[in-house]
């Protein structure tokens, strides 16, 4: 009897270090370390600027406390210039960073809380009129999706996600990769002048209000281009 309660019990030791050994395979097949080849360049308050509502003050739809970047707007605000026919946005632009070749890229940790839709969180600014974006992404309750094309995560909210944004301006693609997972590779879309933004910026169906949140953000440039 014991020689059988020992035999099970090695087959059981043996049933989960074979179940490690699969997780240990679905987790290194199954992402990816998008900054490989990458430099990271020096980022701070010199790089970027907030792009508000041009009618109050910065510090009444953006934030930055204990390294949290904090972008809300309302679909009743201004527009960000007093000539811009867009609708409201706050958005962090990095300007210190625009690019016309070479593959770049975007990180950072974004965090949208529920309700917030019909908003684009992060983009690729530039592209061949009539487009002026090569990418964006947005939230469509709860769902991050590529413009309205394509769902990239059913369920959003309310979660601290890693997103990296690739832009390979002469091969023209561009890969966006969530929690180190590629989810998206699609085609460029021309241009000469390239740069990134995140915040919101409220699309079609905006929600009443929109906010987003980012924490480390980083901009890379593959070594080499």
């Amino acid at each position: 009897m014991a020689y059988y309660s020992i035999q099970c019990l090695a087959g059981f030791f043996c049933l989960i270090s074979f179940l490690h050994v699969l997780l240990f395979q679905a987790l290194v097949w199954g992402s990816h370390v998008p900054t490989q080849g990458f430099v990271s360049l020096p980022f701070n308050r010199s790089y970027y600027h907030i792009q508000k509502p041009y009618d109050v003050p910065e510090n009444q739809r953006y934030s930055f406390i204990n390294g949290v970047h904090k972008c809300w707007v309302y679909s009743t605000d201004k527009p960000h210039t007093t000539t811009s026919q867009t609708l409201p946005r706050t958005e962090i632009a990095i300007q210190g960073y625009g690019y016309s070749s070479g593959v770049w890229e975007f990180e950072a940790y974004g965090y949208v809380p529920y309700g917030t839709s019909g908003v684009c969180i992060m983009q690729v600014f530039g592209a061949t009129a009539p487009h002026a974006t090569t990418l964006m992404l947005r939230v469509y309750n709860g769902s991050l999706t590529y413009y309205r094309e394509t769902v990239l995560v059913p369920d959003i909210y309310d979660k601290w996600f890693k997103l990296n944004v690739i832009h390979d301006v002469d091969a023209a693609k561009v890969k966006v990769y969530i929690d180190g997972r590629l989810k998206l590779e699609a085609d460029g879309r021309g241009g000469t002048s390239h740069a990134f933004k995140c915040g919101v910026y409220a699309q079609n169906n905006d929600s009443c209000y929109m906010e987003s949140r980012w924490k480390h953000i980083k901009v890379l440039r593959k070594c080499g281009h």
